[in-house]
């Protein structure tokens, strides 16, 4: 007879910020779905950042709305990929790290922390130089100085100490809401072609028989898919509090999914707006292929100052809100691998560490025009780690002897088995024909 495990809680950084939602199963629908939320605006947070704004700013100004399918499918699968990671941390009551750790040999567990550590540097190089151009093109310094200030963001964590698991939610809200508030304002200056748009859904193979539009296609697929919130969301689901019967967990993986979806279509929406606003300003006008150029282009296209001060302020809230998930998926990767916990500042630290020296290498050696160029980059980084997250996460998902009756179907488990495929052939592409593209 299957037996639930009992509910363990995630903090978001041990020992600094606690506390947890409690849901009752007495709650009316709507109330439950209030408690529910939140765990999905950490994770799709990860869906926004400047990698994503890079990819799709070239994306939009070399082929129109022509790759926009790409980043609805690429969403869609994020959604697979999240409500597997979620029903693991829900039914077992451990997150994706600690499984692994117990699951496989300490060789092969260290490989996959050593793998995991990578996709959230490389991450957090793309939220260095994001938050360094938008300080650069704001304040007026140089991009190597613009490099050093990102080092500061260290504060912000410092300032979450002791917070309770929901003001970290409503924090990461608020940064949502202004980068959405910022596009919107970009749309509605710039009024994109709908029509175009609509046809933009559509797939279609015409620009992917380009090497640049395949490239760019997955390099969407890697900024939109990433691999250390496959491991976050595992844990962050457990902050609610739930009873231990199966109808209990049933309606927590329901809920937790409706929040997931949630907030990932609302990273759809921003995503797919930044696609739609690169091809409006530059597609047919010239090929942007940099932010700073982005951001400098608006000006005359909509014929107010106004949008790149805008652009700038979206970018530096995407890069800063990107920093609180990036700091909270690490603990939770150092602790279930290698059982360590320490304060949130020092891993901050750690890893802003290890993001600024490639950072600033790539800065001295191909210039301060090539941050574009490196964020693309850090996007394949991070495709290149995805297979190592996806097979132990969907295995371990359709194993009936750790979830019981709660395995994934036999449909969920041919999705995300025939992605896994995909991926992995889209990544041996990207290591062929990287350095060619780049």
């Amino acid at each position: 007879m299957f037996k639930l495990p009992t509910v363990a809680t995630a903090p978001f950084c041990p020992s600094e910020v606690t506390g947890t939602v409690t849901v009752i199963s007495t709650d009316p629908a709507w109330k439950k779905v209030l408690r529910f939320a939140g765990p999905g605006l950490l994770i799709s947070i990860g869906y926004m950042d400047p990698g994503n704004w890079a990819t799709a700013i070239s994306a939009g100004s070399s082929f129109g709305y022509a790759l926009l399918f790409v980043v609805v499918l690429s969403s869609l699968a994020a959604m697979l990929l999240q409500s597997i990671s979620l029903r693991l941390g829900i039914v077992t009551g451990k997150d994706l790290a600690k499984l692994c750790s117990e699951q496989y040999p300490r060789p092969t567990a260290l490989v996959m922390w050593a793998f995991a550590e990578l996709s959230i540097i490389a991450c957090d190089v793309a939220e260095v130089l994001g938050c360094a151009l938008a300080f650069k093109l704001i304040l007026g310094v140089s991009l190597p100085v613009a490099i050093g200030i990102t080092a500061l963001d260290t504060i912000l964590v410092l300032g979450l100490k002791g917070a309770g698991f929901r003001k970290v939610e409503a924090i990461i809200l608020a940064l949502i809401a202004t980068i959405s508030i910022c596009l919107l304002a970009e749309l509605i200056l710039l009024r994109p072609c709908w029509e175009c748009v609509a046809q933009g859904i559509l797939p279609s193979m015409s620009a992917l028989k380009n090497t640049d539009g395949l490239y760019l296609a997955i390099g969407i697929l890697g900024a939109t898919v990433m691999p250390h919130n496959l491991y976050l969301h595992s844990s962050v689901v457990q902050t609610r509090k739930i009873g231990n019967s199966e109808a209990s967990r049933r309606e927590a993986i329901r809920f937790a999914n409706i929040d997931s979806i949630i907030s990932l279509f609302f990273a759809l929406l921003i995503n797919a707006a930044i696609l739609i606003l690169a091809a409006a300003a530059f597609h047919g006008k010239s090929v942007v292929m940099e932010l700073d150029d982005a951001y400098h282009l608006l000006d005359p296209v909509t014929g107010s100052a106004f949008a790149g001060l805008i652009f700038g302020i979206g970018l530096l809230a995407s890069g800063q809100s990107s920093t609180f998930t990036g700091t909270i998926a690490g603990q939770v990767i150092l602790d279930g691998f290698l059982k360590m916990k320490i304060p949130c500042w020092q891993r901050r630290i750690v890893t802003r560490g290890l993001a600024l020296i490639p950072a600033l290498i790539g800065v001295t050696i191909w210039g301060e025009h090539s941050v574009g160029r490196l964020l693309i980059l850090s996007q394949v980084v991070l495709s290149l780690q995805l297979p190592f997250v996806m097979y132990p996460m969907i295995k371990m998902a359709a194993n009936g002897r750790l979830m019981g009756r709660f395995k994934s179907s036999v449909i969920v488990q041919l999705a995300a088995w025939i992605l896994f495929a995909m991926i992995s052939a889209a990544n041996l592409w990207l290591v062929l024909h990287t350095f060619d593209v780049i």
